[in-house]
């Protein structure tokens, strides 16, 4: 298992390092509709939908990225409020009741909840490859906190967030990976590679904000996961599970940060 996280993340890592900084802006676009499109069949096995319906549901989004992105379509403020509301306040009351999700209208559109203002969001922070730094700093972010939730929870977990949902998450490690997150910031602040200007307060904050958006990311996912009774989204990637496994906290966090740009 091992021997394949590490084969994966050997030519996974360059391919995405790559397209940001190097690829063109409709290369990148496509490349990141790549990304939500596998993300969403994921999602869309999940949640229930037979096997037409799947090909209905990504067929049509598959159309309107394509229209999206000719016609230079963005989205409008009220629909970077709907994010806000769905992942700050309907996403942790979702976790809280643990609702399950049926074939019908709701399956659908969470799904596009979920991907479709992650996708415009990859594509709007990163218009040119000049821009891909910033965007390469929030993605850090998340990695930072998983990273340093992991061995914070290994060492001192106790205290567990969510026992049904991820048994291995602790409040100690989301602590730890809060702290890692601050240090972290703080760094890309004083390095100018963020794409907002804020003070170090302010930006920290913001650091932790999104810090428990990923968090939370990762709970929807394997709650997902859980009422669906597999552990894996799919077997896309050899040692890493799938698509959705790899980007759950993305989703959220880039979603959510986009948002924030764009609205404030």
């Amino acid at each position: 298992m091992l021997k394949q996280r590490i084969l994966t993340a050997l030519w996974l890592l360059p391919l995405m390092l790559g397209m940001l900084f190097y690829a063109p802006m409709w290369l990148w676009a496509a490349f990141c509709g790549l990304i939500a499109m596998l993300t969403l069949w994921e999602y869309a096995r999940m949640s229930g939908l037979d096997k037409l319906k799947i090909n209905h549901y990504l067929a049509s989004t598959l159309v309107f990225g394509v229209i999206a992105y000719a016609g230079g379509w963005r989205l409008p403020d009220l629909v970077w409020y709907v994010v806000l509301a769905f992942w700050l306040i309907v996403m942790p009351w979702w976790l809280k009741a643990k609702w399950k999700l049926n074939s019908g209208w709701q399956a659908y559109t969470v799904g596009w909840l979920l991907v479709m203002p992650f996708w415009f969001a990859l594509v709007y922070l990163r218009p040119q490859p000049e821009d891909a730094l910033s965007l390469l700093a929030i993605m850090g972010l998340v990695w930072v906190a998983d990273i340093g939730a992991y061995f914070c929870g290994k060492s001192f977990g106790k205290r567990k967030i969510a026992p049904t949902i991820s048994p291995g998450k602790s409040w100690e490690g989301a602590i730890g990976g809060a702290l890692c997150v601050a240090v972290y910031m703080t760094i890309v602040w004083k390095a100018g590679w963020l794409a907002f200007e804020a003070g170090w307060l302010k930006t920290i904050l913001i650091g932790l904000i999104l810090t428990v958006v990923s968090v939370c990311g990762d709970l929807l996912e394997s709650w997902l996961k859980r009422a669906a009774g597999i552990k894996d989204s799919s077997n896309l990637l050899p040692g890493h599970g799938g698509v959705f496994d790899r980007v759950d906290s993305l989703i959220a966090v880039i979603s959510i940060y986009a948002a924030f740009v764009y609205l404030f």
